[in-house]
C-alpha cells in the first residue's frame, strides 16, 4: 500500500479544514471553501508540480490516481445525504408540503429543461458542428437535475429552519426522480436523431420507470428493516452502525444492479437511501437521537465529498481545441438553467399558494448542481462515443457540464445562503 495516499488525504484534511477560516472572514458558506481546497489541492493545479507543469499525461499523474483511488468516499456520502435528506420526510411535514412538493418538482425541473434547449437552439444555428441537436436534448434534460449535498450542508451550517426549508429538502430529494425520467426520454429521442437507434418504448418510458420503482422497494425494504433491527439494538452506537449498513447496502445494490445478468439497471442510490431514511424516520419515535449521533459523524464525510468533487472537476477542457466555444456554451447553458428553475419553482409555488418567501426565494437554493449530473454526462458521453455520428457531442457534454459544474459548484452554496437568509430562515447568532 502506497503510504503517501495516506500523507495527501491528511494534507487535503488540514487544508480544507483551515480553509474555513477563511471562509468565515468573507462570510462564505464552508462548503464553498471545501470545493476550492479540492481544486487547489488537486491534480489539475497542486498535481502540476508532480507532472513537470503540464496536463500532458496529467491522468496518470500520483495525485490524479490517489484521487482516483478514493472517489468510492463521495458514493458513501451521497448515501448519507440522501438518508439525512430522506428524515426530512416526516408525516407531519408531508402532510403540509406534501402536494405542492410534487408540483414544484415538476415544474422546476420542466422548466429548467425547456429553459436550456430553447436557449441552445440559437447556439446551434451559430455553431451547428459543435452544436448539434442530439447535444441540445441531452443537455435540456441533464438541466433538470439538481445537487442536493451543497444545499443540504449550508442548511446545516446556518441551521437553517422555516418553510422553505420545509419545502426545499423533499423538492432537492424528488429532483433525482425527475432528471433521470427526463434524461431517459430525451437523450433516447438525441440517439434517435443522430442515428444511433430508434425509439424504444422500454428504454423510454418502462424502464426508467421500473428503475425508480426498484429503488423505492429497495429503499423502503431496507427502512423496515432497520426499524425492526432497532428492537434488539438499543444503544445509539449500535443503532448508528445499522443506518450505516443500509446505506452501504443501498449503495452496493446500486453497482450490482448495473450488471448484464440483472438488466443493467441504472438504479438511484439516492432515492434508495433517501426512502430508507424516510421509512426510518417515521417508524421510530427515537430516531432522532440516532440522527444526532450521525449528524457528528458525517461531517469528514462531507468535508472529503467536496473536496473529492472540486479535485476531481477537469480543468483541461479550458484548454481545449474548442476550449472558448465550450466555456461560451457553457455560459448560455448556466444562464438559461437558473433563469428555467427560478421560473418553474416560482410557478410551482404559485400555483401550490406557498409562502412569499417560497415563492421568490425556492428557485435561487436549486442552482447547485454536481454529482448526477456528471453521471448523467458520463453515460451520454460514453454512449456518444460508441456511435459514428456522435462523438463530437460526446466530447462536448462532458466539457459542458463539468465546466458549468464548476461554476455552480462555486457560487451555488453562497446563492443558497443568501436564499436561505432573505427568506429569515438562518438564525441571527448564525
Amino acid at each position: 500500500m502506497d503510504f503517501h495516499i495516506f500523507i495527501y488525504i491528511a494534507v487535503l484534511l488540514l487544508a480544507a479544514l483551515l480553509s474555513t477560516r477563511l471562509m468565515k472572514i468573507f462570510k462564505l458558506p464552508n462548503v464553498t471553501g471545501y470545493i476550492v481546497t479540492g481544486i487547489v489541492m488537486g491534480p489539475f493545479v497542486f498535481g502540476l508540480l508532480f507532472n513537470n507543469f503540464t496536463y500532458d499525461g496529467i491522468k496518470d499523474s500520483p495525485i490524479y490516481l490517489y484521487i482516483d483511488k478514493i472517489k468510492w468516499v463521495s458514493t458513501i456520502a451521497l448515501g448519507f445525504i440522501a438518508f439525512s435528506i430522506g428524515t426530512s420526510f416526516k408525516k407531519s411535514v408531508l402532510k403540509t408540503v406534501g402536494k405542492r412538493v410534487v408540483i414544484i418538482t415538476v415544474l422546476e425541473a420542466l422548466f429548467a429543461s425547456i429553459f436550456v434547449i430553447a436557449a441552445l437552439v440559437g447556439a446551434h444555428f451559430i455553431f451547428p458542428e459543435q452544436v448539434s441537436w442530439e447535444l441540445v436534448l441531452t443537455l435540456g434534460a441533464i438541466a433538470a437535475a439538481t445537487a442536493p449535498a451543497a444545499t443540504l450542508m449550508v442548511i446545516k451550517q446556518y441551521r437553517a429552519r422555516g418553510p422553505l426549508v420545509d419545502t426545499l429538502l423533499p423538492v432537492v430529494a424528488l429532483d433525482d426522480a425527475a432528471a433521470l425520467i427526463s434524461f431517459a426520454v430525451l437523450f433516447q429521442i438525441a440517439m434517435t436523431m443522430a442515428g444511433g437507434g430508434s425509439f424504444d418504448v422500454y428504454k423510454m418510458i418502462v424502464k426508467p420507470i421500473l428503475e425508480i420503482i426498484i429503488s423505492l422497494s429497495i429503499g423502503v425494504a431496507f427502512g423496515f428493516l432497520i426499524s425492526f433491527m432497532n428492537k434488539f439494538f438499543k444503544s445509539r452506537n449500535n443503532r448508528l452502525v445499522i443506518c450505516i449498513f443500509s446505506i452501504f447496502a443501498c449503495c452496493g445494490l446500486y453497482f450490482l444492479f448495473k450488471s448484464e445478468y440483472l438488466g443493467e439497471f441504472e438504479l438511484s442510490s439516492l432515492l434508495m437511501c433517501m426512502m430508507v431514511g424516510a421509512i426510518y424516520t417515521n417508524l421510530r419515535d427515537d430516531s432522532g437521537k440516532t440522527l444526532d449521533v450521525m449528524d457528528r459523524f458525517t461531517s469528514p464525510i462531507y468535508l472529503m465529498f467536496f473536496v473529492i468533487s472540486g479535485a476531481s472537476l477537469d480543468l483541461t477542457v479550458f484548454f481545449s481545441k474548442n476550449g472558448l466555444i465550450v466555456m461560451g456554451i457553457a455560459l448560455v447553458y448556466i444562464i438559461s438553467r437558473v433563469v428555467g428553475k427560478w421560473t418553474g419553482a416560482f410557478t410551482g409555488a404559485s400555483i401550490s399558494n406557498c409562502e412569499p418567501k417560497v415563492k421568490k426565494y425556492l428557485g435561487f437554493a436549486l442552482i447547485p448542481q454536481a454529482g448526477v449530473a456528471i453521471g448523467l454526462a458520463t453515460t451520454a458521453n460514453t454512449l456518444f462515443l460508441s456511435h459514428p455520428n456522435t462523438e463530437v457531442a460526446g466530447t462536448m457534454v462532458i466539457a459542458i457540464v463539468l465546466t458549468s459544474t464548476l461554476v455552480y459548484e462555486l457560487i451555488g452554496p453562497l446563492v443558497s445562503k443568501f436564499a436561505l437568509k432573505k427568506a429569515g430562515e438562518i438564525p441571527e447568532n448564525e
